[in-house]
């Protein structure tokens, strides 16, 4: 099994061999963020790819199959054109807010992703509050959307983005009521040892029922929390053109697109990593050789394959539902999955007692 650890240790001595201790560390700190910002876009690419030929899947296509073998080298040739796509200037928006939007979008996107355990030695910040970083970094990608919305000066933006501030703020309270919950069961906020309390077995099993309703409560809040179908009014094609990103072209509407997906990226990896045992293996107790045979894996294909599993439900829903009414939306969320997650986060409380 290749240890990430060796590797991290070996560039960590070499530095302080040869520069001073700050200069290392500073050395290391560009190195964490130029490889953050690697995943980061490499990632995104392969995400549209994935997303494109799955609904092709649920739709009886094919998908791209033109650029590259099987159409592999599409989503690189789309990154492209965007790049070198013309930045339009806008009449009456306001320039600098309007370039501010997609430059926050990004920023809290990135700084969420920066704090995920991809595997014990690929753990780039580690705090003891982990959750409460996740929850509150990435709420700040709503006041890029608001600003996108007001800053453009269109009526599909603004109605949009006020579409989006309501239904993130909305569902960001069951999203953190079912983290909460397994929060009460682990007794920690921070990341690595919520996933070292899950080595024996994960909590999705070991939280019995309320660790399973946290879960379901997550899976649909966090993917409404995306802005993804069916829960798509923010930007929903048939009534607001493109919602609040309608008025941004080239690289600028890119930060929003890329955003977008890392999103779905980022939420997946947080329910891996919280209810599925993150880098953790699969171990049923009393099954030594089966244990065994799951601990040769590398850590780093376990997070990925669940991560990814959740991205696959995440695409399985957007592709199978249609888009709700606003009231419906809101209406699950205040009248269904809040009330659910309090009393199930009780539930929690009883069971740890």
């Amino acid at each position: 099994m290749f240890d990430f650890g060796v590797v991290t240790n070996w560039i960590d001595l070499f530095l302080r061999s040869n520069m001073s201790e700050n200069m290392a560390l500073f050395v290391e700190f560009v190195l964490v963020g130029f490889a953050i910002l690697a995943v980061y876009a490499v990632l995104a690419l392969l995400l549209i790819y994935i997303e494109r030929k799955v609904c092709a899947f649920f739709q009886c296509r094919i998908g791209p199959n033109r650029v590259g073998p099987w159409g592999l080298i599409q989503s690189v040739a789309d990154m492209v054109k965007i790049l070198l796509k013309e930045l339009i200037k806008i009449d009456r928006a306001d320039p600098v807010l309007f370039r501010i939007a997609s430059f926050l979008v990004i920023i809290a996107s990135i700084c969420t992703f920066g704090a995920i355990p991809f595997d014990p030695a690929l753990h780039a910040v580690d705090f003891n509050i982990g959750i409460f970083y996740l929850l509150a970094v990435s709420s700040l990608g709503v006041v890029g959307i608001l600003l996108a919305g007001w800053s453009s000066n269109n009526k599909y933006t603004m109605i949009g983005a006020m579409r989006s501030g309501a239904q993130l703020i909305s569902y960001e309270l069951s999203c953190g009521l079912s983290l909460m919950t397994i929060v009460i069961l682990s007794g920690t906020m921070q990341l690595s040892e919520i996933v070292n309390q899950q080595s024996e077995m994960w909590f999705l099993f070991k939280g019995h029922i309320p660790a399973l309703i946290a879960f379901v409560i997550y899976l649909i809040a966090s993917h409404a929390e995306t802005n993804r179908g069916p829960f798509d009014l923010p930007e929903a094609e048939s009534e607001l053109t493109a919602g609040y990103h309608t008025e941004y072209s080239g690289i600028q509407f890119g930060f929003f697109y890329l955003a977008e997906y890392l999103n779905m990226f980022i939420v997946a990896a947080i329910a891996a990593t919280v209810f599925l045992g993150g880098w953790m293996p699969l171990h049923i107790p009393g099954w030594e050789g089966f244990n065994g045979i799951m601990d040769k894996i590398p850590p780093f294909i376990w997070f990925f394959g669940k991560t990814f599993f959740c991205v696959f439900l995440a695409l399985w829903i957007r592709w199978s539902f249609p888009r709700l009414r606003i009231d419906q939306l809101l209406h699950l969320e205040w009248k269904i999955l809040m009330p659910l997650a309090l009393i199930n986060i009780l539930l929690m409380a009883l069971c740890v007692i």
